[in-house]
């Protein structure tokens, strides 16, 4: 897997991080980017916008599969509610 060079925008970003944020953001960096920082192959600003950007890409992903799970318990939700009204309504007419 080839590191890709860091996108412009996230460059920018890195640059206004403070140094405790830029510290927090390197201590989250796994594999091949921390290894290329450690053998002076990026800079530390690469790395940081390297990190930025996989951190916005896990949470895009995340997003998405919480918006799914909660689509799905939505309908169970509305699937229970509809045999549960059904239910309350038979009862209702037996006791008529």
């Amino acid at each position: 897997m080839k590191i890709k060079p860091a996108a412009d925008e996230y460059l920018e970003k890195a640059k206004q991080l403070s140094e405790d944020e830029s510290q927090r953001l390197l201590s989250r960096m796994r594999g091949k980017p921390a290894r290329k920082l450690e053998d002076k192959k990026l800079t530390a600003l690469e790395a940081l916008a390297i990190q930025l950007e996989i951190d916005d890409e896990l949470l895009s992903e995340w997003r998405k599969n919480m918006f799914a799970i909660k689509e799905k318990e939505a309908k169970k939700a509305a699937k229970a509610g509809g045999v549960k009204g059904k239910a309350e309504e038979a009862g209702k007419e037996k006791t008529k």
